[in-house]
Formats: C-alpha cells, structure tokens, sequence
C-alpha cells in the first residue's frame, strides 16, 4: 500500500473511531439529555431547551422524557395550549399523568394553574405519586414512604400473611409540603422473619395499594438471608427491567450505593427532584421498593459533580444542606447521620447478627491533594470506629460509594487510592481492635467485580463492587481482580448463612438477563485476625 493510501485509510479510520465513539457517547448520556435540558429551563434558555428536545425528537419521535421536558419548557413560556399538546402526546404515549403533578411544581405552575390542564386532570384522578417505598425493617417493625400529589391522609394496615395467629396494625400520617409532600409511616409489634400483608390508604381513594413484604430475622440470632447490592443506576428506559429481576430473587434488602439517579447540579433543586421523579415514576421502580427494604447512601452525581466534594464545613458551600434534604426527602433510612447538627448520609442496621455500615464519602470529603485528606471527617470516623467496636455481628459490612483497593481507577485519586493514610487508618482500627468477619463493599466503576487486599498484620480483605444497575457506559476490567463483569447490566448479590459451625456468605454477580455469571463463597473462619499470617 502506498503512502498516500495508507494516510487516507488511517484518516477514514480515525473519522469511523471518532464517529462511533461520538454516537456511543450521545447513546450513554441518554440520562442527560432531558436533565440537562431542565437546567437550562432554570437557567431560563428556554429556546435553547426547546431546541434540544425537538432535535432529539427527530431520532426518536416517541421519547417520553423528551415530550416531558417539552411540556415543562412551554409551561415556562405560559404556551399554554402547546404545552397541552405534548401532555396530550406523551400521556398517550405511556407517560405517567402524575408526572405532571409531581413536577418540578414550580417550572410546571403556569401549565397546572390553567384551565385546560385542570380539565384533563378530572379525567387522570391521582393521588399517590410514588411509593410506597419500604425501608427501615427490623425483626419488629417496618416504615413505608410515599408522596402525594398534596397535603393528605394516609394509612397503612398491615395484617399477618401466613399461618401464625391473626395479627393486625394499623398507623396513620399526613404528607408534608415542606418535604416536598412526603410522609414516612412506621409500624411495629411486628414478629421477626414473618410476612405480612399491607394496603396503602389515600384519603379519597376508592381502592387501596396493595403490598407484602418479611420482617427480618431475629436480631442477633444466626440466619440465613440474601442482599442485593450496586450503584450506577443512571436513568436508562430499556434497562429499567433491572429491577424487576433483582426482585425475582427476594432480597431482604437492596442497598443503593451511590450514583442513584445522576443529578450532577446541586445548586438547582428543581433538576434534582426531576431525577428522582423520573426513576419513582417507573411502574418496575415502584414495583420492586414496595416489597424490598432499600437503604441508601450517595456518591458523586447525586451530591455534587463528577469527582466532587462538600470540604469540611457543615454549611460551606451553601448548595449542601438544601442537596441533603432533597435526599432525605426522596429516601427512607433509619437515621441521617448526626441530623441537623451533623448532616450526612451515614447510618448502620442489622440483619440477624449481620452488621451494615454505610459511609458518606462526599459531605465531609476533603481535595484529594491537600494535606491530609479525609474522605469521612472526623465525626463520621468515630461513629464508624466506635460503632465497629461495639459491634457483635458474625459478619460486618462496610459499604462505600467508591472502591476500597487501589488501582482500580487507573490515574485518579477519587477512589480510596486518594486517601491512603485514612483507608490505612481504619484497616489498622480492625488490626488493633481484632475486628473479625469484615467484608468491604463499594460501587463507582461501572462493572462488577471482586478483589483482595492483602494486609501484612491481618487478615486478607476481600472488596465486591457493583456499579452498572442501569447505565450505558461501561467501564474496563482492570486486571488484578480474581473476576469481572462489564458485558451487561449488573447487581451483587451477598448469600449469609451464620447458622453453619463455620459461618459463611457468598457473592454473586447477575445480569440483567437473570444469569448468574460469578461467584464467591468465603467462610468466617478466613476472616479471622487468629487466622491471619
């Protein structure tokens, strides 16, 4: 081949990489597209919005989110009858009518003050928006979160669902308009390992939402249970089945961790509750966290930006404290860390003598490269190192929202690699306290894997991370784990059974096709500081 060929082939092969790579990356950051466009409604480029969405359009007529964000753009320009329009179009379409009702209330005002919405609304009676969401279960008691569409009435009756002897509580709330028209509703007497029925109530409501779900077992006592675990659930409509196959495997709980909606804006509210709003409006969402206790911390999307941090102070930047009520707003954990006084998203529970921990690794983080850099703060470390001493669970859990083993990211310090000395720090606390049964847990890097880390004063560490729930994007395998999955979508899946002699838990990676694709059983006795080297 001569060289003037040889060029030309180079270039059009460089052109065909460049193209393919520019499509792929518009495909992957589908869950940007209308979220972005729902800044610059904030920012007021309407027409800037508007031209976005109809572009997309063009490839993809039936776009819902498209036709969302068209709504909300022509709701701010007081378009009244084209707004209509494409609310017309994308209820037709699939789109849930209470979309319109949830909002961002404030961008949607003009539109749902008018009279013509008002007409179509009498046709699409809604009440409840989103949930019922399942959280805070023990072996005792259970909470239920909703949202409505106002301030109202709701009740939950729970009754017993097996054999046993006839059970039945019942506990009422009334959502609130300060936390975006919430309510969380708690109810307990329960019995440990037992399933019960229950029916959400609205007031007004002719029927009622029906549910079941299992307390969990005795606390403190052996078990044999399953939790599912992952992050990088950015909004995907083909992927969306994800969770209808982590629920055919009955988990006791899900754990999200971190990269939960991808809102990358903490100074616009209005774009942060579109995220959430979006993903609690999928019928398959709902589905699945109205029967599965879910526990949540956050990384980077859903606090800040990419590969951000809050720094030291509670109230510096000002965006944080508003960004973490909108979190608590739209989730359902025992605690918040230290509440007002020492907001966060840290907390713990139990499942039999199993422990959890889940870290924040964003509020309190510190630059990388500064001297001495902290991922948790002082405050969240003690809780941790003071929690993990009292601890007496046959297995203990950390979960963090980036991954514990080093190069793992290759070129980056915003994994644990950044923030040696602290991860040296709470590895020694294990080492010093003689801390058995610790299983590390993380998300982040878009695939699933398992590692080891080896420590010369313990015991070997072994870390599962899981962080392609729903997204497009992948991330490399990087060598030196003991086995990865980046082919599909994924979720870890960790199997205790503490009734053995010699306790054991198993990690599994499944796709999103329901195929089990690795796995990895460990027994307590190889965490074990007697055991260790």
């Amino acid at each position: 081949m001569n060289r003037r060929i040889q060029t030309h082939v180079t270039l059009f092969l460089l052109v065909t990489l460049l193209l393919c790579t520019t499509a792929a990356y518009a495909l992957e950051q589908y869950k940007n597209q209308t979220r972005n466009a729902i800044s610059q409604i904030v920012d007021g480029k309407l027409d800037n919005a508007i031209k976005r969405m109809e572009k997309y359009l063009e490839k993809e007529p039936g776009d819902l989110e498209s036709l969302y964000g068209l709504v909300v753009a022509h709701s701010q320009k007081k378009d009244i009858d084209t707004a209509m329009s494409f609310v017309e179009r994308a209820v037709a379409g699939g789109l849930p009518f209470g979309r319109f009702l949830a909002g961002p209330r404030d961008l949607l005002k003009p539109l749902t003050d008018s009279r013509k919405f008002k007409k179509f609304a009498r046709k699409q009676p809604v009440k409840l928006l989103h949930g019922p969401m399942l959280g805070c279960v023990t072996d005792s008691s259970a909470k239920f979160w909703v949202r409505t569409t106002k301030e109202m009435r709701v009740t939950v009756n729970i009754n017993n669902a097996g054999p046993q002897e006839i059970f039945s509580a019942s506990t009422k709330g009334k959502t609130s308009g300060e936390e975006d028209f919430t309510a969380v509703l708690a109810v307990d007497g329960l019995k440990p390992d037992s399933l019960y029925d229950y029916e959400l109530w609205v007031r007004g409501d002719e029927k009622p939402i029906e549910g079941r779900f299992r307390t969990f077992p005795a606390s403190g006592k052996p078990a044999n249970f399953q939790v599912g675990f992952g992050g990088g659930a950015g909004y995907t409509p083909q992927y969306e089945r994800m969770w209808n196959t982590i629920a055919s495997h009955n988990p006791r709980a899900f754990l999200f961790l971190g990269d939960n909606v991808y809102i990358d804006h903490p100074t616009k509210r209005a774009v942060q509750q579109y995220c959430y709003y979006r993903r609690q409006s999928r019928p398959e969402y709902r589905s699945f966290i109205a029967s599965t206790c879910i526990f949540a911390i956050w990384d980077d999307h859903d606090f800040t930006t990419n590969d951000g941090w809050g720094g030291p102070e509670i109230h510096e930047p000002e965006w944080k404290i508003p960004v973490w009520h909108t979190f608590m707003n739209n989730w359902n954990n025992p605690y918040y860390a230290g509440g007002e006084k020492q907001p966060g998203c840290w907390f713990n529970f139990s499942i039999g003598d199993v422990d959890f921990f889940m870290l924040d690794g964003r509020y309190y983080r510190t630059k990388p490269k500064s001297e001495n850099p902290s991922m948790l703060g002082d405050t969240q470390k003690k809780w941790l190192f003071d929690k993990l001493k009292a601890s007496k669970g046959t297995f203990k859990v950390l979960a963090s929202p980036v991954p514990w083993a080093f190069g793992v990211k290759p070129g980056s310090a915003d994994p644990w690699q950044g923030y040696k000395e602290e991860r040296e720090e709470i590895f020694s606390f294990l080492e010093t306290s003689k801390i058995d049964g610790v299983i590390l847990i993380s998300a982040d890097r878009h695939r699933s894997e398992a590692r080891t880390i080896e420590r010369e004063n313990g015991y070997t560490l072994y870390e599962f991370e899981s962080s392609r729930l729903t997204n497009i994007h992948t991330h490399g395998l990087i060598p030196g784990a003991i086995f990865g999955y980046n082919k599909n979508c994924s979720f870890g899946l960790l199997k205790f059974d503490t009734t053995k002699p010699d306790p054991k838990l198993t990690y599994e990676i499944i796709n999103i096709d329901n195929e089990l694709i690795h796995t990895l059983t460990l027994k307590k006795s190889q965490l074990s500081h007697t055991k260790a080297k």
